[in-house]
């Protein structure tokens, strides 16, 4: 018999991921360097800017792209770690990033 009744589970201590007491890390540090870069692939034609490497736990992550969405006054998304707000937005994210005092690359074209 299989149940879905507890939802997403830790792999390292068996618990639901909010009552996790192995408090494993969700992913792991980067090199401390936040990216932003514009991606069209995949998204037939639609170009959208990338944010990776920002060092924030993921509900702090999803508080800040709100933040960012808001200041750019479009959408976007958090997945696995990566912000993607639509539009070309590079111009407008870069000093805001360099606000909080991460260091910031333009990446790709």
């Amino acid at each position: 018999m299989f149940s879905t009744e507890q939802g997403r589970m830790c792999p390292g201590c068996r618990h639901p991921v909010d009552e996790c007491i192995c408090q494993a890390p969700s992913r792991p540090a980067g090199d401390g360097v936040v990216r932003v870069s514009r991606e069209t692939k995949g998204r037939k034609g639609k170009g959208v800017t990338l944010l990776t490497g920002i060092p924030l736990d993921e509900k702090e992550l999803k508080a800040f792209a709100k933040i960012l969405k808001a200041r750019c006054g479009t959408g976007g998304t958090v997945k696995n770690g990566v912000v993607e707000i639509q539009g070309d937005q590079r111009d407008i994210l870069v000093p805001l990033l360099q606000e909080k005092g991460w260091t910031v690359k333009k990446a790709g074209g």
